[in-house]
């Protein structure tokens, strides 16, 4: 069972805390739906699209403080924490809110935290802050070489107070491993449906951000400055072949013929992409399809037909029935939710 903690901090922003609460409550509760739905289907139709292991995964959600006695947030209401950080269990992902302000008052009653934070990362943890709340990271020696952001206010005293840090001005979002720094809470929704991809796989990952973000969203992939993500891999051969799949999608792709582009046998590239991404080529090839028709149905005008061509599917029936394998609904039910605010009439 994940381990998810939420750290809470006097003055602190507590959308920070509570938005991603919520978002990994519904990605739980959806999955616990989906699985009562699919309890009779055969062990032959599991592992197709996010696994089945994936949409078994209930979560432990902590809420935490220091001392272990409420805060007050910014805005005046008192949030009681489940535990004290003496008594926090090892966490596979810790949420860090944004202080009002000046944040140096909250780091200097803070080793304890600090301390904790190195130790959980070292222990491999995923950490995720928000706004100011990124110099708890910064004061741990977290970020030392490695990218960041934070909330454009605090941007000069930052690069200041932290030389160290690879301060990216022009992000939203930044990846170093398993260190997520977002500079706004919207960008922390973005980092928490990529956290909810990792833990339930697409379809729930999507299901979560159409009923907290109608509005159209770019992928994680392409708005965060990553160094290091965790999904990459030493298997140099494969990530050619992945570039090759990635530009090749919209053909007529035979997965046998790119085995003997990369001089491989059949079963050795399935075992070794298998081995390397947790995918097989053809879940791969399905999958970069399915994010290309994404952004396209969000983002232009092409029918669904049109845009099932340029992803490379003839059929207009296999291509739907992929979509909604991976995205849990239709490519047109899934373009009237994200481009609704857009094209909404004024009365």
């Amino acid at each position: 069972m994940p381990t998810v903690t939420f750290m809470l901090i006097d003055q602190m922003l507590s959308t920070g805390t509570v938005l991603p609460l919520e978002m990994l409550r519904g990605a739980e509760s959806r999955a616990r739906a989906e699985r009562s739905t699919t309890k009779t289907k055969t062990d032959a139709n599991r592992g197709e699209g996010a696994s089945a292991d994936k949409k078994n995964t209930p979560l432990n959600l902590v809420t935490a403080s220091i001392d272990g006695q409420p805060v007050k947030s910014r805005s005046g209401f008192t949030l009681a924490p489940d535990v004290a950080l003496a008594d926090a269990p090892d966490s596979d992902i810790i949420y860090l809110p944004a202080l009002w302000r000046n944040p140096r008052p909250a780091l200097r009653r803070s080793k304890a935290l600090l301390d904790w934070l190195s130790e959980q990362a070292e222990k491999g943890a995923a950490i995720s802050a928000v706004g100011t709340g990124v110099c708890f990271l910064a004061e741990a020696g977290l970020l030392d070489g490695k990218p960041a952001t934070t909330h454009w206010h605090y941007f000069d005293q930052f690069a200041a107070s932290y030389p160290e840090v690879k301060l990216k001005r022009q992000y939203f979002i930044t990846q170093a491993d398993k260190l997520f720094c977002a500079a706004s809470v919207n960008a922390l929704a973005d980092v928490t449906v990529h956290l909810i991809r990792q833990l339930y796989g697409p379809s729930i990952a999507s299901h979560v951000e159409r009923n907290f973000s109608h509005e159209i969203r770019r992928p994680f992939e392409e708005i965060a400055y990553s160094e290091g993500a965790v999904h990459l891999h030493p298997d140099e051969e494969i990530v050619q072949a992945q570039t090759w799949l990635k530009q090749h999608c919209s053909e007529d792709v035979k997965l046998s013929e790119v085995a003997k582009y990369f001089d491989m046998s059949v079963r050795s590239f399935n075992r070794r992409f298998k081995l390397a991404t947790g995918q097989t080529p053809l879940q791969y090839l399905q999958n970069v399809r399915v994010d290309m028709a994404r952004e396209l149905l969000q983002s232009s005008n092409l029918s669904v037909n049109e845009i099932a061509e340029k992803v490379g599917y003839q059929d207009m029936g296999h291509f739907t029935a992929l979509f909604k394998k991976f995205l849990s609904t239709t490519p047109s039910e899934y373009r009237t939710t994200v481009r609704a605010k857009l094209f909404r009439v004024n009365t």
